[in-house]
């Protein structure tokens, strides 16, 4: 999945966290309490993890069965589609909008809010069905939109693809709903968990693809019946987590009812609040739109080259998806914790209190993100050869996704801060400023990508895409720290930029170690290479630590102070 989904699908894991906290104030039907609270995100992180680990096994196997090349960039493309059009049409207003309101509703409706949600139901489903249809129907001229440079046979197959996988718009749009509907009820387990049992589903689909085409199989080469396995088993994966939840759903009291009366029930409320986070979405989509056409265009002339390789969307895709795991694991829980705590501090007129905690926030995101970006930099190569060299990936395809995830892996911090810095926004009700934002990311996103389209070898323009894409985010955490700086007194992000000097030099001693096992163990193989690099990463790590310490980054005693008691615990 592209970026904006992989964003997209954290954000709402952190809606649902946010809203938990949210919910905790009593509301009838019940009044939560700490223990089932404990209890809920236990299961969350549970199904957090698994999701992860079922995820990378579905991304493993999709890789070997379809490669990096003509085939993998078609059915990549042909499958973000879906949640492309669901962000743009709906996915702001499920995510930001809709849970807030069903909470709204729920306190302070004496129906506990059930007629806004079957109201709000009702025509959520019909507008999810017309748009469904809308979208199979237009299939050739949405993957011309998002893939002009497809060879012919590449684009016959991705079209029949995108007539099965577009039902999906349908399927994400009543998960999302049901997510929704959940996460009011503070209800939270089952949406964390039902994933798994699709991306389990994929796992099996395409392990039988592999098995019935075999590796490295060219668009042409594929039947009307191997197509179809294809696209209906992917469809079938996202099926089976929409039943999951709605039964879920039915379990947790709601009750499906018909309803057109559409006074009162909320849904202008919803679509003005979500009017600037749909200028938010569209701006990304924009930029997919811009990394799509670009990749696909480049990846086709990779591809079908003498000596060909994967090198379209397909490899940015992979690459992004390890790019995002320690954001996931570390950066989410971050601002899930902060959001909450600056949204008080703003309600209560505490605008001093909003900016020391955003500060502390970005020193212990920049604590985290540093280290674990320069060592995803240096293990990227190993790395992908570990994950990807199998089946239709070649070893030349997984390095190419290895200099995509280098360049991601460095643009790590900068990514995490701008995240942190929307939710300052968020929290002070602005999502105007957001909006306006992305459009300026994406006019940088889409100065550098063109330029490397124009300038680079074809094999090595997904690289510079990934370029793009860091440098907006840095450009970013400028402009928005200008912004913040007029609207909250005393804000700035020169502590922030000197603190990021510091670390970065503090983490000399791990970058040597890193460089220096790397150069020891190449040409001995990826195993070996990531256990050494990795291994001198962690060995490098204690030194860097105390390398900050002393140039007065004070967020490390913890860490060294908990380390020396456990050190003077086993003597």
């Amino acid at each position: 999945m592209e970026q904006r989904s992989r964003i997209a699908a954290l954000d709402q894991q952190e809606a649902a966290t946010s809203s938990e906290s949210k919910a905790s104030a009593p509301m009838r039907g019940g009044t939560p309490t700490p223990t089932g609270f404990l209890r809920s995100g236990a299961v969350m992180a549970l199904g957090t993890l698994a999701s992860r680990v079922t995820g990378l096994a579905r991304t493993l196997v999709l890789a070997a069965a379809l490669g990096t090349q003509l085939l993998g960039d078609a059915y990549i493309t042909a499958n973000t589609i879906p949640f492309s059009l669901y962000d743009l049409m709906l996915g702001g207003l499920m995510t930001g909008v809709l849970v807030p309101l069903l909470i709204k509703r729920r306190r302070g409706d004496e129906d506990d809010g059930r007629a806004t949600e079957q109201r709000l139901c009702t025509v959520l489903l019909i507008a999810l069905t017309v748009l469904t249809a809308a979208a199979i129907a237009c299939a050739p001229w949405l993957m011309r939109l998002y893939a002009d440079g497809f060879t012919p046979a590449q684009a016959d197959v991705s079209v029949l693809l995108a007539r099965w996988l577009l039902a999906q718009v349908f399927l994400v749009g009543v998960s999302g709903l049901c997510n929704a509907l959940l996460n009011a009820r503070g209800r939270f387990g089952v949406a964390a968990w039902a994933p798994v049992l699709n991306n389990l589903v994929v796992v099996a689909i395409g392990t039988a693809f592999f098995l019935a085409v075999g590796p490295g199989a060219e668009p042409e080469q594929l039947s009307g019946q191997e197509i179809a396995l294809l696209g209906a088993g992917t469809v079938a994966g996202m099926l089976i987590q929409v039943v999951v939840l709605v039964v879920a759903l039915t379990r947790a009291g709601f009750r499906r009812r018909l309803r057109l009366d559409l006074a009162g029930s909320g849904l202008g409320e919803a679509v003005r609040a979500g009017g600037w986070m749909l200028a938010y979405v569209c701006c990304t989509q924009l930029g997919f739109v811009l990394t799509a056409n670009l990749a696909n265009r480049a990846g086709a002339v990779s591809a079908t080259a003498a000596a060909g390789t994967g090198a379209g969307l397909s490899s940015y895709n992979y690459a992004y998806q390890l790019f995002q795991l320690p954001y996931a694991v570390i950066g989410v829980s971050l601002i899930t914790a902060l959001l909450p705590k600056m949204s008080a501090h703003v309600a209560d007129g505490r605008l001093d209190d909003l900016r020391t905690e955003f500060h502390a926030g970005a020193r212990l995101a920049a604590l985290a993100m540093i280290p674990a970006s320069l060592a995803l930099a240096m293990l990227a190569a190993p790395l992908a050869q570990l994950v990807f060299a199998r089946g239709a990936t070649s070893a030349a395809d997984a390095a190419t996704i290895g200099h995509i995830l280098v360049v991601l892996a460095l643009g790590l911090p900068l990514f995490t801060l701008f995240q942190l810095m929307l939710r300052v926004f968020y929290a002070l009700g602005d999502t105007r400023t957001p909006a306006l934002l992305a459009a300026a990311n994406l006019c940088v996103h889409a100065i550098v990508a063109v330029s490397a389209s124009a300038l680079l070898p074809a094999d090595r323009v997904v690289v510079g895409i990934a370029a793009g894409l860091m440098c907006s985010y840095g450009s970013g955490c400028v402009i928005a720290g200008v912004v913040l700086r007029r609207r909250v007194s005393g804000f700035s992000i020169g502590p922030i930029a000197g603190l990021l000097a510091r670390l970065y030099v503090a983490a000399t001693p791990l970058i040597g170690a890193g460089v220096l096992a790397a150069w020891s163990s190449a040409d001995r193989g990826a195993l070996i290479a990531f256990l050494a690099i990795a291994g001198a990463c962690l060995l490098g790590l204690p030194p860097a630590y105390m390398a900050a310490r002393a140039l007065g980054v004070r967020e490390v005693d913890p860490l060294l102070s908990g380390a020396w008691r456990r050190l003077r615990g086993r003597q």
